[in-house]
């Protein structure tokens, strides 16, 4: 396995194929994930194969913050310890180092626990979009 940030080893159909394993991106369509990746910077990992298998996006402005999304390992991969490759590299990024990141999830925390993420009661407000 390998991670990539190049995006034209992310091809936009296995992405969707990830993105329908979810409860949050099950629904978006192909042209509203081709643009959110135009936009963010975009992780894969790759089989030897190079068939996708886990995805991550990341929105930053590089100077405060970053907002860690869409972060999916393929139901057939899980268990292997993808999610952590995939999460720890971009974590260590240098491009990232010193921000404060940002994300949203309902499951999963035990992972970014390990990373320096905490829940934050009270504060962390979210407006729910159709997306």
């Amino acid at each position: 396995m390998r991670i990539t940030e190049n995006k034209t080893e992310i091809p936009l159909e296995q992405v969707m194929s990830l993105l329908k394993q979810t409860y949050w991106a099950d629904k978006r369509s192909e042209e509203l994930v081709r643009k959110s990746m135009e936009h963010s910077s975009c992780y894969g990992v790759l089989t030897e194969e190079n068939k996708l298998v886990g995805f991550a996006r990341v929105i930053s402005d590089y100077a405060t913050s970053y907002y860690l999304c869409d972060v999916v390992i393929d139901e057939a991969f899980r268990g292997q310890g993808l999610g952590k490759l995939l999460v720890s590299h971009i974590e260590s990024a240098p491009e990232y180092a010193g921000l404060r990141g940002m994300l949203i999830t309902k499951d999963a925390h035990g992972l970014y626990e390990k990373y320096g993420y905490s829940t934050l009661d009270g504060r962390f407000m979210v407006k729910t979009l159709n997306c």
